[in-house]
């Protein structure tokens, strides 16, 4: 016979966690593994909300990011910027306080979502090396400075060592001491983080100190600054059950009929009306919050049946083909490249997204391996790059996907090419809480696919011109090198000068490789006809 439980034994094994206890054991879903990338994903936290914050405050980013390995083996990290600053009210909450930012309730297009980065960040100095980070903020030449630590258990920011003083200083200054961290020049290190940063956004100006001393400046190639990012409704085909519950009970409006409107974009009372037809069981002038799971399952369904006008696109903000184009050439200084920006479009039904993407030949485009340059594949989502995690991404899927040889590039893994993809929305699928790839749905791999054979096809028709030209070279001098012994031939058979039969036997030469070439060229044409005839089928 089986012992009786004692329940106020197994209720005392039950506990509330904290989220800072949940990731203190579980940095790994934030990005913090291996020490390469556990130190570049502290410089991208700091990075993405500097630069967020100076195009909020409309000002030219300039950002610098300093790293000195101490010599116990930690590493001091300095990262400063010209932003907004915080005011001294919300520095607890933004630098001490997991899950506490300003960017998850909107949809709005915003590098960062989540308000775990920073956080964070400090929470890993504080649990590799035992201190605090060190706080400046300037607001109006009024400077706040503080110590912060975080109390893991209440998941509340510990506040030490403040000072409040009049200073000519605007912005953000982060220092922190952090341990079980690495730094080289390798593909995930914050140098190259800080690179890839610099091309996606050619408004900054950005500057990384490293370890030995050296200072590397990314100058700003532009002075445009992005659109401001709007807040948007969000769209009903992209409305599922649980959102639409969540969203009705916390609404403060009186009727379902007047939630629809006043919360969702392109739902107008004609649209309400509809709704209502299909569901004349639901009564739409009660309150949303008394809406059950049942009617909003119903709901849900009936949407997918109307017909609706596509979501706003205009609140998607790419980098643009000229931006992009000025810091191509600034970073990447390439002998030919073609930029691509392709229409909005919408996935999952209701959330608008935009792909823009570019190839780069030649110059410093591409990765050094080995000392020769060969393939790299740029990825990003709303211009932030995304170093790790490639391997279920979107991006990457599109790329493997595409018959390079179309292109003559089949051999592109072993060339001197970048390859550039910046997924822009207002609401980025990522396929982990680390923000470092994006889910390779349907809809977005078919456009990254279609922006990249576009910009394929001209590379592809830049390499072959560079190809005709040496295969021409290559002709003309068959005919160059034994001219000469020809034309002393015809002397000898016909007592004419040699020097006049040469001239003309060069002319002759020149003529006949220029008809072969020709001949090519409309050879060549009719194939990229027939090329583009099959991508649109």
């Amino acid at each position: 016979m089986s012992e009786e439980i004692n329940e106020d034994e197994l209720s005392k094994q039950f506990r509330e966690y904290s989220v800072a206890e949940f990731f203190k054991r579980n940095r790994q879903m934030l990005g913090y593994t291996g020490k390469i990338r556990s130190l570049t994903t502290i410089v991208h936290e700091a990075v993405t909300n500097s630069l967020d914050s100076a195009e909020d405050a409309r000002i030219l980013p300039n950002i610098n990011v300093e790293i000195k390995e101490l010599p116990d083996g930690h590493f001091k990290l300095v990262m400063e910027d010209n932003g907004t600053g915080v005011p001294k009210k919300d520095v607890g909450k933004a630098f001490g306080k997991l899950l506490a930012g300003t960017k998850f309730h909107v949809l709005r297009q915003k590098r960062g979502q989540q308000g775990l980065g920073i956080s964070y960040a400090v929470l890993f100095a504080q649990l590799t090396t035992g201190k605090p980070a060190h706080i400046k903020t300037g607001i109006n030449h009024k400077v706040y400075e503080c110590d912060i630590t975080i109390d893991v258990k209440s998941n509340q920011p510990l506040i030490t060592d403040e000072k409040e003083y009049s200073e000519n200083f605007k912005g953000v200054r982060i220092e922190m001491e952090v341990s079980e961290v690495g730094y080289n020049r390798s593909e995930y290190g914050v140098y190259e983080y800080l690179r890839r940063t610099a091309i996606a956004n050619p408004h900054a100006q950005i500057t990384l100190t490293e370890p030995n001393g050296e200072i590397v400046l990314f100058p700003r190639a532009s002075t445009v600054l992005p659109k401001v990012s709007e807040k948007v409704l969000p769209h009903p085909l992209g409305l599922t059950t649980a959102d639409l519950i969540e969203m009705a009970h916390s609404s403060s409006a009186r009727k379902i009929g007047s939630f629809f409107q006043n919360e969702f974009s392109r739902f107008s009372g004609d649209k309400v009306k509809e709704l209502n037809d299909l569901n004349k069981e639901i009564d739409f002038n009660k309150t949303p919050a008394s809406l059950t799971w049942a009617e909003a399952e119903a709901i849900v369904k009936s949407i997918q049946q109307l017909k609706w006008i596509a979501p706003e696109t205009s609140v998607l903000i790419p980098i643009g083909e000229a931006q992009l184009v000025k810091a191509l050439k600034s970073i990447l200084k390439p002998e030919e490249m073609k930029v691509v920006e392709r229409k909005p479009k919408v996935y999952r039904g209701g959330i608008p997204f935009a792909v823009e993407a570019a190839i780069a030949y030649g110059g410093e485009s591409g990765g050094l391996v080995g000392g020769s340059r060969k393939l790299e594949v740029l990825r990003y989502a709303n211009s932030t790059p995304l170093l790790f995690d490639a391997g279920n991404c979107a991006i990457s899927e599109a790329v493997k996907g595409i018959d390079w040889s179309r292109y003559d590039l089949g051999k592109i893994e072993e060339m001197p090419i970048t390859i550039f993809v910046n997924f822009v929305s207002v609401y980025v699928p990522f396929t982990g809480t680390s923000k470092l790839a994006v889910s390779p749905e349907e809809e977005i791999i078919s456009e990254i696919k279609l922006a990249l054979m576009e910009s394929a096809r001209s590379i592809g028709i830049y390499l072959h011109t560079l190809q005709h030209a040496q295969d021409e070279e290559e002709r003309r001098s068959i005919f160059m090198r034994y001219i000469g012994e020809v034309a002393e031939c015809i002397q000898d058979l016909t007592g004419n000068d040699s020097d006049k039969i040469k001239k003309k036997l060069e002319i002759i030469a020149k003529e006949r490789t220029a008809i072969a070439e020709e001949g090519d060229k409309i050879e060549d044409d009719l194939g990229e006809e027939e090329g583009d005839e099959d991508e649109e089928e």
